[in-house]
């Protein structure tokens, strides 16, 4: 792992790297994936199959593309029931979290007009689920149950075919968390089927879920057509560590979300350089033997730094200039700092909160904005299930007691029609 002073030349250097990190499609992933959402859009099922032949190596049909619901039933037949309980315990403690967060109608009289928000669910929503490198049932949960929370009556998950049949451990998450239809595609060929419809997949309003830069992509082309939660990038953790903390716990947190993918990018703000020297140690040490470690050090080798300030206050500035999907303050009294972190994806306060307990069972969401998008996005939530409308009722006799301020505003502006669509309440 990289280490940087604010002494080195290097530091600023660094940092303004880090900041401007955001991932960026070029020109050529754009242009393909416009080609495949152009194919799809004309030719439906057929060129979905045809691009999941030529991407995931799989042939279907158009009727082996759902999912049915025996294959759902037996998919709880190839888990451990210790597997399912863990997924109902995060389904439930997901569900918790998520019901706070419920947005109501509220109306409110002014005068004798009556002035409030109408909210309701989106119709429909597309979860997109990663496959691949690893298997996300914890992503299924933090995708759907929101949507179900909210009121959505259609959700369609959408993931990557494999060999043989659908992971059981999707499909037993996506039962719990009450996914109402599931298709085996994936890539930009899904996102084009959730957006534009086929006879096989039906249109949905919103897509939400990570995926890699071709689906972010095609989820940024397509914002307009549908909604959209976010564009993902590569996870990313940044620990903010004074020097009490314990650099075995912060190594671990950093492997933590550098086992992801190769893209990931961890970074660690300190005001100790021993600490940073001790964690970039253990980090190596500890790289040794994990499951996936081989990502995971492609990705400590080209993305990982540590950067060792002066002073907490330091610590945090440069915290928010990275501005990092999830940030830990591994420190002392971590509440004293929490309203000083102003962009953060998620935090983790305190010694005893790994990223992974957020990950899987705390209950908030872990789709979260990257690339720096925390300065202004926020973790998907009920909120992006539900739509609001504005309400405005007047009686007559409140139009009358604004009708002349209204008539000349639609003066100062030009349009008299406005002023002639009130003024003829009164003619």
């Amino acid at each position: 792992m990289k280490i940087v002073t604010r002494a080195d030349r290097a530091f600023l250097t660094s940092l303004k790297k880090t900041v401007s990190r955001g991932q960026a499609a070029g020109a050529s992933v754009e242009k393909a994936v416009r080609t495949i959402l152009q194919a799809v859009e004309r030719g439906g099922d057929k060129a979905v199959l045809r691009y999941t032949k030529q991407f995931d190596k799989v042939s279907l049909k158009p009727e082996s593309l759902r999912v049915t619901a025996d294959e759902i039933k037996n998919a709880y037949f190839h888990i451990r029931k210790d597997e399912g309980d863990a997924l109902r315990l995060a389904a439930q403690r997901i569900t918790a979290f998520h019901e706070r967060q419920r947005s109501k109608t509220w109306m409110y009289q002014d005068g004798d007009a009556t002035l409030g928000q109408l909210v309701t669910p989106v119709d429909a929503v597309g979860v997109y689920v990663p496959g691949g490198k690893a298997v996300y049932p914890s992503s299924v949960l933090m995708c759907a149950i929101p949507a179900r929370v909210a009121g959505v009556e259609r959700v369609v998950m959408v993931t990557p075919p494999q060999k043989g049949p659908i992971n059981p451990y999707l499909l037993v998450a996506a039962d719990i968390a009450g996914v109402t239809e599931i298709y085996q595609v994936g890539g930009v060929q899904a996102v084009a089927a959730l957006a534009y419809g086929t006879k096989v997949i039906g249109k949905v309003d919103k897509i939400v879920g990570p995926g890699n830069i071709y689906v972010a992509t095609a989820k940024r082309l397509l914002y307009g057509t549908v909604g959209i939660d976010m564009i993902a990038g590569p996870s990313e953790l940044l620990v903010v560590a004074d020097a009490q903390a314990n650099p075995a716990h912060v190594a671990a947190d950093l492997l933590c979300e550098a086992e992801h993918d190769e893209g990931a990018q961890v970074f660690l703000v300190t005001t100790s350089e021993r600490l940073a020297k001790d964690a970039s140690r253990l980090v190596d040490q500890q790289l040794k033997g994990m499951q996936r470690e081989k990502i995971a050090s492609k990705a400590i080798a080209r993305h990982a730094v540590a950067f060792v300030v002066e002073t907490m206050e330091d610590a945090i500035d440069v915290a928010n200039q990275i501005a990092a999907e999830h940030v830990t303050l591994s420190v002392d009294n971590p509440f004293d700092y929490l309203e000083r972190i102003r962009h953060a994806g998620a935090l983790f306060l305190g010694r005893y909160t790994p990223p992974s307990v957020a990950d899987y069972v705390a209950g908030p969401n872990h789709v979260l904005p990257t690339g720096g998008s925390a300065r202004f996005f926020s973790p998907l939530s009920v909120n992006d299930y539900v739509k609001v409308s504005n309400i405005v009722h007047y009686t007559k006799q409140e139009l009358a007691r604004v009708k002349d301020p209204l008539v000349r505003l639609a003066h100062i502006e030009g349009f008299d029609a406005h002023a002639k669509s009130a003024q003829s309440r009164f003619s």
